[in-house]
Parts: C-alpha cells; sequence; structure tokens
C-alpha cells in the first residue's frame, strides 16, 4: 500500500509526489492520459520535423520558483533556453515595444516613444528590487504566508507606502496612463496582464501585468530544450529514481472516504487503490469537491460556494510549421520569443468588453510564441515552430465576426477561427501565411479533452481576478491545500498561489500532508482511528467545486 496517491501527473501532482518521496513516503500517481505531464507536454502533431508545445510553453515563474529549484531538475539533464528577446507588441507603423533581459536595454527602447518613459520604467524596476524576494516568498509560501507579508509590507512601506500599494492595485489602463506618456511602455503592462484573465480595466491588473514584466526582464521567459515536455520527463526521471510510480492511463472516478478520512481512490477501470496516509488531488476544484468526493462529506456552505465558482477564460490554440521566420513588419519581433498582437490598449480593451458579453472577438488579441527563436532544437534550420492563442468566452452569446461562431466547434468553426487567427497574425506580418507548411488546430473542447483540468481551455485553474485570489482561492474561507475530508489535500493550481508552472500548489499540499502526519504522529495514535483526530487534515475553512472529470494534472499558462 503506497503511503501516499496523487491524482493526476501534471507539474503540480509531480512535484507533490517527489516532495513526498523525499521525506521518505512511498508514492503512486495515477494520470488519467496515456502519458504525463498535465498541460506541460510537447510533441510533433503540427508536422514530423518540428516539436510543438501542446499547452504551455515559456516559463518564467518555473524560472522564477524555488520549488523547482529545490528539485535540481538539471541533474535529471533538464536544460533551459532563451530567446534573444523576452516580449515584443509590434506596433502598425513599424515600431515594437520590446522587453529585454536587462532593464536599461528596456527602458532605452521606450525613450524612443517618449523621452522620460526610460526613467519610469527603472522606477518600476527599483521597486521590484527592492520587493522581489519577498514578493516571491507571498507566491510560492503556504498561504497564509505570514513571515513574507510581513516582510513584503515592510518592504512596501521603504518602497513608498501606500503610494506603491496603490499603484499595483490599479487596473492597468491607468497604471500605464500615469507611468508613461508613450505607447511602449502600456503596451506591454497591459498585453502581460492579458496573459492572465485580466483586462485592462480589471482592478490588480497593472500589479499582474508589472509582476509578469518584471520576472520577464529578470529571469526572461525560457523554455526547456527539446519542448516542455523534457520537464515533465525531468519531473518523473527524479520520481521514479526515488521510488515513485506514475501510472498512465489510471482515470480516477472516487476518493474513497471512510470515518471522514481519505483512505484511497477507485479508478474507472474499478481498482481500488489504497492510501496509508494521504491523497493529493492535482484537479480542478470542481473536479475535486463536484465529482470525486461525494456531497456527503462536504459541507453544504462549500457546494453552495462552489456553484459560484469562476473559470478563467476559455482558449483556443492553433500551431504552425512554418518554412522560413515570421516576416514581421517591426523588425524587432522577429528576435522575441513571445510577441503579443493588439491594436494598443484601446485594442485590448475592445477584445475584453467582447469576451465579457459573450461574443467570440472580431480582432482577437494573440499571445503568438517563436519556438525556434527561442531553441533552435524545435525545427529544421531556418524555419519556425510557432503558436498563437487566444482567449474566449465559455457562454458564446455571439459572433463579433462575420463567420457566425457559435461555439459548437465543428470543424467549419475551428478552421474559421484558425483563418481568423491566421488574418490577424498576416496583418503584423505581411507574407505569414505564405509560409505555412502545416497547422494544427486545437479548440477549447479540443484541450479539455487533452487535460481535464482545461475547462474549455482555461488554463489558469479559475480567475486571476481578486476576488478568488488568497483566502478566496478557490472558495471564501480556504486558500490552503487542507480540504474538509481529513488526509486529502488540493494539489492544483485551483489552490493558492494559482495558475502557473512553478510547483507551489503541489508544493504546499505535500508540506500540508506531511505536517499532517506529524500532529496525527504527536497524539500517538495508531493509523487505524486516526481519522478521529481532531487536527489532522483539518481545514482552515471551506473548500472549494463545482463539475469536471478527473485525473490529469493542472494546466501550466504560458507563462
Amino acid at each position: 500500500m503506497p503511503a501516499a496517491v496523487v491524482i493526476g501527473a501534471g507539474p503540480n501532482g509531480l512535484v507533490a509526489a517527489n516532495k513526498l518521496v523525499d521525506a521518505g513516503w512511498s508514492v503512486e500517481v495515477l494520470e488519467a492520459q496515456p502519458e504525463p505531464g498535465g498541460a506541460v507536454r510537447s510533441d510533433r502533431g503540427a508536422h514530423p520535423d518540428y516539436v510543438s508545445d501542446v499547452f504551455s510553453a515559456f516559463y518564467p515563474l518555473a524560472a522564477a520558483s524555488p520549488v523547482l529549484a529545490g528539485l535540481e531538475l538539471g541533474k535529471e539533464g533538464l536544460a533551459w533556453s532563451h530567446a534573444p528577446r523576452v516580449l515584443a507588441h509590434p506596433l502598425p507603423d513599424g515600431r515594437c515595444a520590446v522587453l529585454a533581459r536587462g532593464a536599461a536595454e528596456t527602458a532605452a527602447g521606450l525613450d524612443t516613444f517618449a523621452a522620460g518613459d526610460g526613467d519610469a520604467w527603472l522606477d518600476l524596476c527599483t521597486a521590484w528590487e527592492r520587493l522581489s524576494p519577498d514578493v516571491l516568498r507571498v507566491l510560492f509560501t503556504p498561504f497564509p504566508p505570514v513571515r513574507a507579508s510581513l516582510r513584503l509590507a515592510a518592504g512596501l512601506r521603504a518602497a513608498g507606502g501606500l503610494r506603491l500599494a496603490r499603484t499595483l492595485l490599479l487596473p492597468v489602463r491607468r497604471l500605464g496612463e500615469e507611468s508613461f506618456h508613450g505607447e511602449a511602455g502600456r503596451l506591454l503592462l497591459a498585453g502581460s496582464a492579458l496573459h492572465a484573465d485580466l483586462g485592462p480595466e480589471a482592478a490588480g491588473s497593472g500589479g499582474f501585468g508589472w509582476l509578469m514584466c518584471m520576472l520577464g526582464q529578470a529571469y526572461g521567459f525560457p523554455v526547456p530544450v527539446g519542448g516542455a515536455g523534457a520537464l515533465t520527463a525531468a519531473l518523473v526521471r527524479r520520481l521514479e529514481r526515488r521510488g515513485g510510480v506514475v501510472r498512465c492511463g489510471e482515470r480516477v472516478t472516487e476518493v474513497v472516504v471512510r470515518g471522514g478520512r481519505a483512505v484511497g481512490v477507485r479508478t474507472a477501470g474499478g481498482e481500488s487503490v489504497p492510501a496509508g496516509r494521504a491523497v493529493l488531488a492535482d484537479v480542478s476544484a470542481p473536479a475535486l469537491y463536484g465529482e470525486l468526493v461525494d456531497a456527503q462529506h462536504l459541507p453544504g456552505r462549500l457546494l453552495k460556494d462552489l456553484s459560484r465558482f469562476q473559470w478563467d477564460s476559455a482558449t483556443f490554440k492553433v500551431d504552425w510549421a512554418l518554412n522560413g521566420p515570421v516576416p514581421w513588419t517591426a523588425g524587432q519581433a522577429a528576435s522575441a520569443g513571445t510577441v503579443h498582437l493588439a491594436d494598443g490598449v484601446d485594442g485590448l480593451t475592445r477584445f475584453a468588453a467582447q469576451l465579457a458579453t459573450g461574443r467570440v472577438p472580431d480582432r482577437p488579441f494573440l499571445l503568438f510564441g517563436q519556438m525556434s527563436t527561442a531553441d533552435a532544437t524545435r525545427s529544421p534550420a531556418g524555419t519556425e515552430s510557432a503558436w498563437a492563442y487566444t482567449h474566449l468566452p465559455h457562454r458564446i452569446k455571439g459572433d463579433a465576426g462575420e463567420d457566425g461562431l457559435t461555439g459548437l466547434w465543428d470543424r467549419r468553426e475551428e478552421e474559421a477561427m484558425a483563418d481568423r487567427m491566421e488574418n490577424e497574425v498576416e496583418r503584423w506580418a505581411p507574407g505569414f501565411r505564405s509560409r505555412i507548411m502545416a497547422r494544427r488546430v486545437l479548440s477549447p473542447r479540443t484541450l479539455e479533452s487533452m487535460d481535464a483540468n482545461l475547462h474549455e481551455g482555461a488554463i489558469n485553474g479559475g480567475t486571476a481576478s481578486l476576488h478568488q485570489q488568497l483566502v478566496f482561492r478557490p472558495t471564501p474561507g480556504t486558500g490552503r491545500p487542507e480540504t474538509p475530508v481529513k488526509g486529502l489535500y488540493l494539489a492544483s493550481a485551483s489552490a493558492h498561489p494559482g495558475g502557473g508552472v512553478h510547483g507551489a500548489p503541489g508544493a504546499n499540499a505535500a508540506a500540508a500532508a506531511l505536517s499532517g502526519l506529524g500532529r496525527l504522529r504527536s497524539a500517538r495514535v495508531p493509523w487505524s482511528t486516526r481519522a478521529g483526530s481532531p487536527r489532522a487534515g483539518r481545514s482552515t475553512g471551506e473548500q472549494p467545486s463545482q463539475r469536471r472529470s478527473s485525473g490529469t494534472g493542472a494546466l501550466g499558462r504560458t507563462e
């Protein structure tokens, strides 16, 4: 009998399993898909000579994560690669906003748009330099991050106190208007905020855009050499070398609860897998509480709160095999791994408004990835392995374009949406379509079929808006991996600190499981009766839920 069963071999599930085996636990990971990785996988699905990252691709949060650093995955063969520049946002006149690896280079570029904007950027960088150690501690420390928060509060006072706190809570449109005279700085911040589901007018989007830009400048947007799957392979190798087991094609359909405690799981094949100490679920909160745990074991308030759980936006993605580099009108975009495509901040606001009103955008904002630019192993010399994704409403009420898209996502609708995205790239890179050798279309339903955590392609495990963060994630009064069921822990991006490939939800769940064991041992209660311990796995409040199938790892965003 394994000491712990982990549901889902996404990055958080694999991190949790590695943490537990390091502590001497026997661990079995059950993954619904035929291969591990959740949303950190790569293949040759667009073209046999081109490596495509199926879901997430660029990983600044992984580069910054002390959780992943502590696993020393370089010893397992993982290597990172960077594009010459981090991020670009071309403008119609051929100029380009560029985020570089150095603050001075980024600032110099902003000054070409408006004198003084470089100094304004350096002011934001100074705030990052003062606050970054404590910001990262808050992000990667189990909730509530008391010590890290106290340090961050002290740092905020030293860096400008309430004025800086106000700045970071601003909508990103307002932050850009207050900070910069020209377009470039505003575009870098606003486009970065839309890596999550935060539009230019959303409270806190300024702080998120600032965070993503500062992470990119400090750590880059690195990619695993050879494909995103190399990160997963390193996690699996490390786990298996230490005695952990990963079983793929094993969809978990139930968490078995006896006496108020999780004692194992059942699979779709009818197998019962016991867990001697804990069950850790790298599945969405809606899947865990709405599907895997019988409602009789959950507080009614939790189930009611779960009915208000908000997903982040749906996602539509296209992978391309190009026979040459992208012919950008703005030449500086050619050296960036990630390119944002939108008609200024107003275009981003228009896009966000169409999402909010349930319409498929007619001019979709695109996050465009140039993977061969970041890692030359991804395609033959002189070519490009590329992708782009855009967000969509979950409930489509109409099409702002002319194709009559309804969200059915049959072959006609998939091809029409992919054409719409290609036409948008063509506006910024005339001749792009002539360089396409092959493409693969991944609609929201396709993404979900390949990773059940991606509800219609939602890549963040739930909205990044303030009302579903910290103590509100995934429902009010939670914020920690413990659940109302003793010995059961939420280890996915639905838990604090949320989406992104950094491993923190998995590490936090493992720490909670180990801490729960310590409390039980201190009470000297035999395992057969420990379910009655008043503190074992106790929830700090009520926990999340809603519906979804289970058994896959959480998606890391394209961050």
